[in-house]
Parts: C-alpha cells; sequence; structure tokens
C-alpha cells in the first residue's frame, strides 16, 4: 500500500509517498481503509521534531490524525464495529496516521461517520472538534447566559468552537483578523473584534471564558486576563507556553492537550446529521499533495481547513 512517511525530522521536504506492507490489527483493534485525513498544525510540528517530548513518534513515521473511512479488518476481541462499518475518529498521536491508503486504529476511538456530508469532509471533524468540545465543557465548564472571548475564532478548532458556545446558549465575542471576520459572524458570534492589536482594550465588556486558539505574544495574553471576570477561566491551546491565570481573582488556568473520546465524537457527529454544526472545508487536495500541502502551511498560505483524501 501507499503512505506517505518522514523518515527524519525536518521541513516539509522529510515527506515522501512510500509502498509499504500493509498492516494487522491486533487485539481491539480495527484496520481501516482511510477515504480521507486532514491537515493539522500539530501535524507540523511533530514532522519538524518540535513535539518529541510530548509526542515521541517511532521513525519512519505516518502523519494524519484524523481519519474518515472503512473498517475493513477486525483484529480479536473487538466488540461494536464490523467490517463495512464506516467510521471516523481521532487516532493516537504517537503512532502511525491516516496519510496512508490502510491505517489501524483502538476500535474504542473510533465514532460512525456522519451521512450528511461527503464522506472525506468527515476527517475535518475529529480533532478539531473535540478540542473545542473540550475546551468549552470539560476544561471551561461553559453555561448558558455566559459570555466567552474566542481568540482565533477564524480557525477551524475556532469555527466550531463558535458554533458549540452559541448553540450552549452564551454570548460569543470572537478576535479575527481581516480576513476572519465573515467567517467568525458566520458561525454565529454575537460580536467580532480586532484580534491583531490591543485586544484587551478591543474586549469593552467582562467574559466568563477566555479561549486560545492562536499564537500570541505572553505579555499581551498575560494582560488580556483582565478582562476575564473574578471566579472565570482561561483555557488556551497554545501549549508551548503557560497559560496565564490569576489566583487573587480566582480566574483559572488551562494548557488543553486534547484527547480523543468517541462519545463526545459521536455527539459531534450527531449535531452535523442534526444540522445543528457546520463542518467548514476549505480545500481538498490528494494523498501525494501532502508534502506540498505542509510546504503551504509552514508558508502561512492555507485558506482554511484542507482534507486529504485517499480514496474515492
Amino acid at each position: 500500500m501507499q503512505a506517505v512517511r518522514f523518515h527524519e525530522h525536518g521541513d516539509p521536504d522529510v515527506l515522501r509517498l512510500d509502498e509499504v506492507d500493509a498492516p494487522e490489527p491486533g487485539p481491539g483493534q480495527v484496520r481501516v481503509r482511510v477515504g480521507a485525513t486532514s491537515f493539522n498544525g500539530v501535524d507540523a510540528n511533530i514532522r519538524a521534531g518540535r513535539m518529541q517530548g510530548p509526542i515521541p513518534v517511532t521513525l519512519p513515521h505516518t502523519p494524519g490524525l484524523d481519519v474518515a473511512g472503512t473498517v475493513d479488518a477486525v483484529g480479536d476481541g473487538v466488540e461494536g464495529r464490523a467490517v463495512g462499518d464506516r467510521v471516523v475518529g481521532f487516532l493516537p498521536m504517537t503512532e502511525d496516521g491516516a496519510a496512508a491508503e490502510l491505517v489501524l486504529a483502538p476500535a474504542e476511538v473510533l465514532a460512525a461517520a456522519p451521512t450528511s456530508v461527503p464522506f472525506a469532509d468527515a476527517a475535518a471533524l475529529p480533532l478539531v472538534g473535540l478540542t473545542a468540545w473540550q475546551a468549552l465543557f470539560d476544561h471551561a465548564g461553559l453555561q448558558a447566559g455566559q459570555r466567552v472571548l474566542v481568540v482565533g475564532a477564524a480557525g477551524a478548532v475556532g469555527g466550531y468552537a463558535v458554533q458549540l458556545a452559541k448553540a450552549a446558549g452564551a454570548t460569543v465575542v470572537a478576535a479575527v483578523g481581516a480576513r476572519g471576520a465573515d467567517r467568525a459572524r458566520a458561525a454565529g458570534a454575537d460580536q467580532v473584534v480586532d484580534g491583531t492589536g490591543d485586544l484587551a482594550a478591543a474586549v469593552t465588556e467582562p467574559v466568563d471564558v477566555l479561549l486560545n486558539l492562536a499564537p500570541i505574544d505572553p505579555d499581551a495574553f498575560a494582560a488580556l486576563v483582565a478582562v476575564v471576570r473574578d471566579g472565570g477561566v482561561v483555557v488556551s491551546t497554545t501549549v508551548w507556553m503557560p497559560t496565564p491565570g490569576d489566583d487573587a481573582r480566582g480566574v483559572r488556568a488551562v494548557d488543553l492537550f486534547v484527547r480523543s473520546d468517541a462519545a463526545q465524537l459521536a455527539e459531534l457527529v450527531a449535531r452535523v446529521d442534526r444540522g445543528e454544526l457546520h463542518v467548514d472545508v476549505a480545500e481538498r487536495v490528494r494523498l501525494a499533495d501532502l508534502p506540498a500541502l505542509h510546504a503551504r502551511a509552514a508558508a502561512g498560505d492555507l485558506p482554511g481547513k484542507v482534507v486529504v483524501t485517499v480514496a474515492d
């Protein structure tokens, strides 16, 4: 079978299309014939070797943390999954991923694929959707009537975060660049502010939750905590620097490390199929184009969430 792999850490040109043996599922695993995966920023960090501490991978390594595909083999002890099932999942970060024709997955991380969107587009949901869900509900404990500031609201995670927060009955303030304003409004943001300037000054009312999903200057981030109400919470995905809080005012600080959760993913899928959650895909590329996609991401040239199709 074909798989994109890197045999050493480095720039996007370390990625290459290889012929490899098909993997065989072990106990508790299924083998998935991949329909699509997607690009996530963490893929580039793993490839570059910047995540070897928290996410050690064995070389050569196949990227691709999201998968949408069809079960084609089942290992011992697997229940609830059968050959032919269409599934989506967020794969273990330290194992080979779905930038391949076949991938192994723990059966427990998979959910039934949505039926209301193109099959390949379902690969745009797992990692970023789970990140948004866990940030808002597991860590921030978002409640109806609260006010949430989403920094980076026009990004892939941000789009889901805005939609989910609105559905929960929150008031959403979206901090975005100039090109992201329309996208944030389309996702349901109540207010859009300029995320490129003095954000602390732009947010004129206190918020209960500050969700940061974008690179941010540490000093500016620390200053932004002032807009969070006493007893509020700051949740951030920028785990390479500590999330600031304010102990004196009871403002909690949470560094978010997303985890795979099939039950939460199934809830996201159900919302997609009920028309309550929109899956936004900006572009689709083929597996052989993955190295070029990594290069475009490094140059800041991606229009949004990109799906990598593997099979028709």
